[in-house]
C-alpha cells in the first residue's frame, strides 16, 4: 500500500479533538464551522470538536451538526476570563449541552501569560499554599458527572500534574495534556501519563509558522525527531494528534490532518501506531 494509500486509510474514522473555525472575537480564521466540517466529512474523518478559547461551542456545534451529518461534530468550552475563569456554572451549563471537552485556562492562564510579561496576571488552579483552589472541585465534579473529557489548557506543569492526579483520585479516567511540548518535554510528558493523562501533539507547533515557546526543545519550532522521539517514550498507547489549526496563515484542519499523519509516517512511526493516535484514542475519549 502506498504512503498516499495509508494515509487516505487512516483517515476514514479519525478524529481532531482540537482546532478552530470562525467565528472567532479576536483572531482571523482561515475557514467558519461549516467549511470546516464540511472538509472534514469529505475527507472520511470521523468527528471534530471545535475550540474556541472564549466561549461555549456547543450551540454552534449542534447547528453544523444539522447541515454537516457526515461527520460527527462536537462542542466544548474553555476556562479562560471570557466565560468568568474558572467557573464551575459554566462547565455545568456546558455539560448539559453536550459538550465534550473542557480545557482548563489557556490564553488567561497564568503560566501562559508570563511567557511573554513575567510579573502579568493571569489564572492559576492553586492557592498561595501550593493546593488546588475550592473551585477546581466543583470543576471537576462536572466534569465527571456529564462524562466529559478534561483537558489541561495552558496551565504550568505543576500546575498539570496537581490537577491530573486529583482528577483521577475523582474517579475522572478521560484527560489530556494539552499540547503538552509547550510545557512539558519527554521526560516530563512521561510523567504527566504516568499520572493518568493522553498526551496531546499539535502539528501547530512543526510548522515553520508557529512562533512560541517550547519545553524541551532547541528551537521554539518542534522538530519531528524529538516528537517521534518523546512519542516511542510514552507510547503511542498514550498519546493523540490533533492539528490546533484554523489560522488565516495556515493550512485549513482537515489538510494539516492529512500531513500530519503522512509526516508520522515518513519518521517511522508504523501504520497502526498512528492510527492509535489519530482514531482509536481519541475517539474512545469522546465515546465513539
Amino acid at each position: 500500500m502506498s504512503l498516499n494509500e495509508t494515509v487516505a486509510r487512516i483517515l476514514q474514522g479519525a478524529v481532531d479533538t482540537h482546532l478552530h473555525a470562525a467565528p472567532d472575537p479576536y483572531i482571523e480564521r482561515r475557514l467558519d464551522v461549516i467549511d470546516v466540517a464540511r472538509q472534514a466529512a469529505e475527507a472520511g474523518m470521523g468527528a471534530i470538536v471545535f475550540k474556541s478559547h472564549e466561549y461555549c461551542t456547543a450551540p454552534l456545534a449542534a447547528m453544523v451538526q444539522r447541515v454537516v451529518p457526515q461527520v460527527r461534530v462536537f462542542g466544548a468550552v474553555s476556562l479562560d476570563l471570557e466565560v468568568g475563569g474558572l467557573n464551575p456554572a459554566v462547565v455545568e451549563m456546558a455539560g448539559r449541552l453536550g459538550s465534550k471537552i473542557v480545557w482548563f485556562p489557556t490564553f488567561s492562564a497564568r503560566a501562559w501569560v508570563r511567557r511573554t510579561r513575567p510579573d502579568g496576571e493571569g489564572q492559576t488552579v492553586l492557592d498561595e499554599n501550593g493546593k488546588l483552589k475550592a473551585g477546581v472541585f466543583e470543576i471537576l465534579d462536572a466534569v465527571k458527572k456529564y462524562d466529559m473529557v478534561l483537558a489541561t489548557g495552558h496551565l504550568g506543569l505543576d500546575e498539570q500534574l496537581a490537577l491530573i492526579r486529583e482528577a483521577r483520585r475523582r474517579g475522572i479516567e478521560k484527560i489530556v495534556a494539552t499540547h503538552a511540548f509547550t510545557v512539558a518535554g519527554p521526560e516530563d510528558q512521561l510523567a504527566l501519563a504516568e499520572a493518568g493523562a493522553i498526551i496531546e501533539h499539535c502539528f501547530l507547533y512543526l510548522l515553520p509558522t508557529t512562533r512560541t515557546q517550547l519545553a524541551g526543545t532547541p528551537a521554539p519550532r518542534l522538530d519531528p525527531e524529538t516528537l517521534v522521539g518523546a512519542i516511542r517514550l510514552v507510547g503511542p498507547e498514550r498519546c493523540l494528534i490533533s492539528t490546533d489549526l484554523g489560522q488565516a496563515h495556515n493550512p485549513p484542519p482537515t489538510e494539516g490532518f492529512r500531513m500530519f499523519v503522512a509526516l508520522l509516517l515518513r519518521e517511522g512511526l508504523e501504520a497502526e501506531e498512528v492510527e492509535r493516535m489519530a482514531k482509536t484514542n481519541p475517539r474512545n475519549l469522546l465515546g465513539l
